[in-house]
């Protein structure tokens, strides 16, 4: 970080008047223009290069729990879509020298870069707490030079008219257009076929469904159920993504005639299952601070068996809204607080989760997610074949 830059003063003043003092780093001048976005706060030790690119974060500024960020830098390799959308990065300490024989450049390298501005030198633990305390909250960046002192009860106000990730078209800004092989690798030849519907993919989704011999087609969530069935797929998987999952209503209705219509195997993850909620009657809400990092335990209730999952979300699924006529249940649920982390389908190929099988970054212990997609896409391939022929 330049001289002349780690002088200057970068100041985060929150919608309920609360502020936080830190050092700029990254895209500076990006503050000269002020940056706005809602705060939250991910408790994962490491991954910040996947947390920057994950499109989740789109119109958010977050929060890192752990005090050392940067220490291996940026491999260009990690990344979890083509940019990273977060609107700043706030850190306590970040390593201006990395160590890793894979890295290309430095966060603050990478992050300047893209046009992300960062924070460091900033009290993250009583930021987090007051987070924790009063939920996901607006805030305004703002810089200035030593000496100076910021009209904060100005700023206080321009947070408090910060609009929310609810009204924002941020799953729009975030995915693709046009319908394409995942990274030109088309499966080996009979391979089944996955349509991975974009709002905000990670590009470990895409990667562990190759890996089990998939197929992968990545489209836009605008497709109708006419271009979806002119793609024959043998699956769908409902993506992750930003925002409010009730502002994607077209979303909605193509996965109520996908799941009860057509029938066909399906996979939601994170935006993706409250997405199957909202299209079979459910409705969804906010959490207090969401859920973002990579320690929170799941138990899946048929089993009872408990994993580590990754998250990144602000809404949930409301429980008790689910229609029984639907034929889906509650699967999982969040230990922490009880909600919804899981759906499944009585009779139909169909379920979801609200945490991350994918990781990255996180622990892995629930790619096992995908064996059970894949099983289901085979038995539903072999029973067409069957009913054939």
């Amino acid at each position: 970080m330049e001289t002349e830059q780690s002088e200057r003063i970068a100041v985060l003043v929150l919608e309920d008047g609360a502020v936080f003092y830190g050092r700029p780093f990254g895209a500076v001048a990006a503050l000269e223009r002020g940056r706005r976005g809602e705060v939250v706060f991910a408790t994962g030790m490491t991954g910040y290069q996947e947390i920057c690119t994950d499109a989740s974060y789109r119109g958010q500024m977050v929060v890192l729990t752990y005090p050392l960020i940067g220490n291996y830098g940026v491999t260009p390799e990690d990344v979890e879509s083509r940019r990273p959308w977060l609107s700043a990065l706030l850190v306590r300490e970040c390593c201006e020298e990395y160590s890793n024989w894979r890295a290309g450049e430095s966060l603050d390298e990478y992050l300047s870069r893209s046009g992300i501005p960062g924070i460091c030198e900033l009290d993250t633990r009583a930021l987090t707490r007051h987070l924790r305390t009063h939920g996901t909250l607006r805030g305004v960046l703002h810089i200035c030079s030593p000496g100076h002192q910021p009209d904060l009860v100005a700023l206080a106000r321009e947070a408090q008219a910060v609009r929310s990730v609810s009204e924002l078209d941020v799953v729009g800004e975030v995915a693709q257009e046009d319908v394409a092989p995942w990274a030109t690798r088309i499966g080996r030849p009979g391979a089944a076929r996955v349509l991975l519907i974009d709002t905000g993919y990670k590009h470990n989704i895409a990667r562990c469904l190759v890996e089990r011999g998939l197929e992968v087609i990545v489209a836009p969530h605008r497709l109708d159920l006419a271009a979806v069935r002119a793609l024959r797929p043998d699956g769908v998987l409902l993506s992750n993504g930003p925002g409010d999952p009730a502002s994607v209503q077209s979303l909605v209705e193509l996965t109520r005639s996908l799941v009860w219509q057509e029938h066909i195997p399906l996979l939601g993850i994170c935006l993706g299952h409250q997405i199957l909620g909202l299209a079979a009657g459910a409705t969804t809400s906010r959490l207090p601070f969401g859920h973002h990092g990579a320690n929170h335990p799941v138990r899946e209730e048929r089993t009872g068996r408990v994993t580590v999952t990754s998250q990144n979300h602000n809404f949930q699924v409301d429980a008790a809204s689910i229609p029984a006529a639907s034929g889906l249940y509650v699967s999982h649920i969040n230990l922490s607080d009880g909600s919804v982390e899981g759906l499944a389908h009585g009779t139909l190929p169909v379920f979801s989760v609200q945490y991350h099988p994918e990781a990255a970054p996180g622990p892995e212990d629930n790619r096992y997610l995908f064996d059970r997609f894949a099983a289901l896409i085979e038995s539903e391939r072999s029973r067409l074949a069957l009913a054939a022929g």
